[in-house]
């Protein structure tokens, strides 16, 4: 005989939570976040807002999502073995960096045996994306089904530096003029890579990150424009790039925000695509003195990007924070993702998170929050005038200065860091990388740049936050 149970309305959780407070009041469970947006204690029918339905439209050859892989390069032959490795190993697609991108030469070298109609292959060339691109294209030879990912951002290497060789609409340009001349040999490589991960990594709020990121794919898009491709070329070229870390419910809402703003973006286009994300693992929440819980953090942050619904993971080496990581701590970032895939089963539903109130609520909040930055950017004359002007930069020192209180106050615990501390943490293997290039602090262009952070360094250091 089955036996049914009362549904307990608000007024009665209400009364049982007074009961539980010993006389505080309710309203002290209401927490406010950097973007000023609340977090209820419960969410149910009665405050609920409408459903939303985010899921990841791509299929990365079978499986739910595109496991893809960092290999940063000085020596061809050395980043050539990591590529095959990473690929042998279970990643679908890698993104190279270093000073291999410098020729098509070297970028060869380091692509030897990459089928790369099978493999996308993407760059992180900073500034030099455009250089970077044209390399890529002499090694790819022209194949049609080649399956590029030039990852041009010239903004947020503008951000991060602080200014630019030349102005930054120059580079802007350069890069716009550079895809409209691949688009017709390599028909399914994507240009552009529009992310805020530069303010996210300098403490700003996922408001700021989201705005950064539509204002960056607008003016990236209004550029290939006037370069000559179609808008639903230039459109179906943008990869959108987020943020991921151990705020697993934020994370995960924070990618499902994005696919919102990017339906109202392609629709004021006049060409409704649908998004290509590429979620990466945050850099400031690792830890250095002891990298080691650092895989539980990266661990979260690809449950949040699985879950989200992102067509691309990437997941750092867990020795990020101590340098440049090893074939050990890739094979660790790789098999973290295989494990969530192929034992953890995350992808098998479409969108794990549609119908939670609180998410719904949640991914709504953060998607309005990332539109009004957004809007802000745009009042402000658009995201090359407020980063050159400052007032974008104010606003994520203000989230950043607010995350270091939270974090001196015991607002926020990080394991290894502030709990749970290992007095003799074994040490990590790094590898050794080329002498880094001095920080821009010049050119024809500059701006306040956005400097990355990590929450942990101040308590490693033992420093007052």
């Amino acid at each position: 005989m089955s036996q049914s149970f009362p549904i307990p309305s608000p007024a009665d959780w209400r009364a049982e939570a007074e009961k539980a407070l010993k006389g505080r009041p309710v309203e002290g469970l209401v927490h406010l976040d950097a973007d000023h947006l609340t977090t209820r204690p419960l969410y149910g029918r009665a405050n609920a807002t409408d459903a939303v339905f985010a899921p990841r439209a791509s299929d990365a050859d079978g499986r739910a999502w595109d496991l893809r892989t960092l290999v940063e390069g000085d020596d061809p032959d050395a980043a050539n073995t990591a590529v095959l490795a990473d690929l042998e190993g279970g990643a679908a697609s890698v993104i190279l960096s270093g000073a291999v991108l410098a020729d098509s030469g070297p970028l060869g070298g380091a692509l030897n045996g990459v089928a790369m109609e099978l493999a996308p292959v993407g760059l992180d060339a900073g500034i030099d994306g455009p250089d970077a691109a044209n390399a890529l294209a002499v090694v790819a030879k022209g194949a049609p089904r080649a399956r590029l990912m030039f990852h041009m951002d010239p903004l947020s290497a503008y951000a991060v530096a602080g200014g630019s060789p030349r102005p930054i609409e120059a580079h802007i340009e350069l890069a716009a003029n550079t895809a409209a001349r691949h688009a017709g040999a390599y028909p399914d490589a994507t240009f552009f890579l529009a992310t805020g991960r530069a303010a996210h990594e300098a403490g700003g709020s996922a408001g700021q990150e989201l705005g950064f990121t539509a204002a960056a794919a607008v003016t990236c898009l209004k550029a290939a424009v006037e370069a000559g491709l179609p808008i639903e070329r230039a459109l179906a070229g943008t990869v959108l790039g987020v943020s991921v870390d151990a705020e697993y419910f934020d994370s995960l809402a924070r990618v499902r925000a994005l696919r919102l703003i990017w339906r109202s973006i392609s629709r004021a286009f006049g060409s409704e695509t649908t998004a290509r994300i590429e979620a990466r693992s945050s850099r400031r929440m690792l830890a250095a003195k002891d990298p080691w819980p650092n895989l539980l953090r990266l661990t979260a942050a690809g449950f949040a990007g699985a879950v989200g619904g992102a067509d691309a993971v990437v997941l750092d080496g867990f020795s990020r924070a101590v340098g440049r990581p090893d074939g050990f701590a890739r094979r660790a970032a790789r098999n973290t993702q295989l494990i969530l895939m192929e034992e953890a089963h995350i992808g098998r539903v479409a969108d794990p998170a549609a119908g939670s109130w609180y998410l719904d609520h949640r991914t709504r909040d953060l998607a309005e929050a990332g539109w009004a930055e957004f809007q802000r950017i745009e009042r402000e004359g658009g995201i090359v005038a407020s980063l050159r002007g400052g007032a974008f930069q104010q606003r994520v020192a203000a989230s950043r200065a607010a995350g270091k209180a939270r974090l001196a106050e015991g607002g926020g615990q990080m394991v290894g860091v502030t709990k749970f501390v290992d007095a003799e943490a074994r040490p990590v293997v790094v590898e050794a990388k080329a002498e880094a290039s001095p920080p821009l602090n010049g050119g024809d262009d500059r701006c306040p740049p956005l400097s990355p952070l990590r929450w942990a360094e101040a308590f490693e250091r033992g420093a007052a936050v």
